[in-house]
């Protein structure tokens, strides 16, 4: 009799836990279907971004030609953007917009004195958000390297400094070791080691460099007519090396990044990274603020250009006399 209740409990009990279980599930299921749908709807809308910024760079590439402004781009005929160069402006264009809120963000947890601890979650998210670019430039330089190099994926004064496509670390250290103090003993003697690493590295990249276009310039000026096509595709064959050098040089600006990262405290790298990003910041304005300047400024570049020409020969002339003297 006992067993028999027992059963007829039991059956009860499981009767009302099986409804409970499908609800339950029932509702995960919702759940699941919301955020897919969440997820479907934010990639759509990325796809159309995209395609937005796409058409804004095909209009501004139609705009330059027919202003006969030659574009270096992917290097094809007639200055056009290769399919590769365009990809990897959108997602720069993208990187940058994410720059702007991690400096934010970065400038607010600064200002608001936040513990080691927290300050160090948001200093590492902007170390991750550079790892992501050179992570882009990796996948660039494989489809069109000569955008990298070229630095047309830039502002006109940032390229003024580029070097193999980006900056040049020993220059970066330089500009930021007056921006961090005060810094203990050991750490000027670890940065000014890295400054040191970082241009021997750069030396000898460039020296490499120029040994491929040495080389690049034998085996173009030494071709014939007859057999031109050879020529060509051993020429061919040594620009592939470029992807190579543009590799290396990201990997010593990232490797650069992290150095300077275990170097310097928490605060002291929060610092570095804001002076980095205000940096260039600068210089992307500068580039605006160049390209805008009205035509009357322009014509006063002119007249000093030739008032400065003219000051040269001036003291040149004088130096040729005191030297005859």
């Amino acid at each position: 009799m006992d067993g028999a209740g027992g059963f007829s409990q039991t059956h009860q009990t499981a009767g009302r836990q099986t409804p409970e279980k499908t609800l339950r599930r029932l509702a995960q299921n919702r759940e699941a279907a919301r955020k897919s749908r969440l997820r479907k709807k934010a990639y759509v809308q990325q796809l159309e971004s995209s395609r937005i910024r796409l058409t804004q760079l095909e209009q501004d590439l139609h705009r330059a030609r027919s202003q006969g402004i030659f574009l270096g781009g992917g290097g094809v005929a007639g200055g056009s953007i290769s399919s590769g160069g365009a990809i990897f402006d959108m997602e720069y264009a993208r990187w940058l917009d994410e720059d702007l809120r991690h400096m934010s963000e970065l400038r607010t947890a600064v200002q608001a004195h936040l513990t080691d601890g927290d300050l160090r979650v948001i200093v590492d998210a902007y170390i991750s958000h550079y790892d992501e670019i050179f992570r882009l430039k990796g996948v660039a330089a494989k489809s069109d390297v000569f955008h990298l190099i070229t630095g047309m994926w830039a502002t006109p004064a940032e390229r003024c400094f580029l070097w193999m496509g980006g900056f040049r670390p020993s220059d970066l250290i330089k500009m930021l070791i007056s921006q961090l103090d005060p810094l203990t003993e050991q750490q000027i003697m670890g940065i000014y080691g890295l400054q040191q690493t970082s241009q021997q590295a750069e030396d000898a990249l460039s020296q490499g460099l120029e040994q491929l276009q040495q080389s690049l310039i034998d085996t173009i000026a030494n071709g014939s007519i007859n057999d031109s096509m050879h020529h060509m595709a051993v020429a061919l064959g040594k620009l592939a090396n470029l992807e190579g050098f543009v590799r290396q040089a990201d990997n010593l600006r990232q490797q650069t990044l992290h150095q300077l990262r275990r170097i310097l405290t928490v605060r002291q790298a929060a610092r570095c990274f804001l002076v980095i990003g205000e940096y260039y910041g600068r210089l992307r304005a500068l580039s605006s603020l160049w390209a805008s300047r009205p035509r009357e400024a322009l014509q006063m570049a002119d007249d000093n250009s030739c008032q400065t020409t003219t000051d040269l020969h001036m003291v040149q002339s004088s130096q040729n006399q005191f030297s005859n003297f």
